[in-house]
């Protein structure tokens, strides 16, 4: 049992952010941040069964700032 998994989270074009999770073929998007940890932790429940279920998750959000010179 893995202890713990990481998402990648990012800004959805569109609006919202999307969740990939690094190790296992997890996705998930919400509107917002705090309906995305819902919608994490739901998926990570609906994709392992209770023994191997990771007790953590991680999530690395990664946010793109663009500067002009």
């Amino acid at each position: 049992m893995n202890k713990e998994i990481i998402f990648l989270v990012e800004e959805a074009p569109e609006g919202g952010y999307t969740a990939r999770a690094l190790s296992h073929a997890i996705f998930t998007e919400a509107e917002s941040m705090v309906e995305l940890r819902t919608a994490v932790q739901d998926a990570v429940r609906c994709h392992f069964h209770e023994e191997a279920r990771p007790t953590l998750i991680r999530l690395h959000v990664v946010k793109d700032e663009v500067l002009a010179v």
